[in-house]
């Protein structure tokens, strides 16, 4: 199992001098993120955008159902079932970004992991335990699963956003985040939204923007 198929925003003219990753959310497909990058790119226009379809079919949906998939099951959501989900998925998202990085001639200092719902999960989970620091991760509508915090190696600063009418995700688990995040010493910016449920807004796209800006160093 691998992860192979994947959507591109790359940047007009010249060699990327960065690379934004785009993990989407459960049942999803990287053709709905990559819609995003448009928009972000105005704040990092020398960064290529990759979305990837998530290497497992969703299992909420039925058998043969197009383009949805996930990073792993949330069929129980019990928190040591979805973080031994997480776990199992790391080896082949690490093996992702360090193929796009070849292929761009990028270290890790360049990139970017960009997270939606079960995306933001995953690039919480994988950023701190990669074997090298990357630039950022900018999350949307996510949570922190648990974990031996000694096995993070990498603390690089986090932005996450939040909408505080979001049932699918509730934005308790913004607070929760923060909290964990800030505990362990990681830079963490970031804001939640009156209002707003699960999905972006216009003011997480530009707080997001400005982000990758920051920390790509634009």
């Amino acid at each position: 199992m691998s992860i192979s198929n994947y959507y591109e925003h790359a940047p007009q003219g010249g060699f990327p001098k960065s690379i934004v990753i785009m993990l989407h959310g459960v049942g999803s497909n990287g053709q709905d993120l990559i819609s995003l990058a448009p928009m972000l790119a105005k704040y990092v226009p020398e960064a290529v955008f990759i979305s990837p379809d998530a290497p497992f079919h969703c299992d909420m949906v039925p058998e043969g159902y197009p383009n949805s998939y996930q990073w792993f099951s949330l069929q129980d959501r019990d928190p040591d079932k979805m973080l031994a989900g997480v776990q199992s998925v790391m080896p082949l998202v690490e093996h992702f970004i360090e193929g796009m990085l070849e292929k761009y001639g990028l270290e890790h200092k360049n990139l970017v992991l960009l997270g939606f719902s079960q995306g933001t999960m995953t690039s919480l989970y994988v950023a701190p335990r990669l074997k090298e620091k990357i630039a950022g991760v900018l999350g949307y509508s996510g949570a922190m699963l648990g974990g031996d915090v000694s096995e993070v190696k990498q603390k690089m600063p986090i932005h996450l956003v939040h909408g505080e009418a979001d049932d699918v995700v509730t934005v308790e688990a913004w607070g929760a985040a923060k909290q964990a995040l800030m505990g362990l010493g990681f830079p963490f910016s970031g804001h939640t939204t009156a209002g707003l449920t699960h999905s972006i807004d216009m003011a997480g796209i530009q707080s997001g923007g400005d982000f990758l800006k920051e920390v790509l160093k634009v």
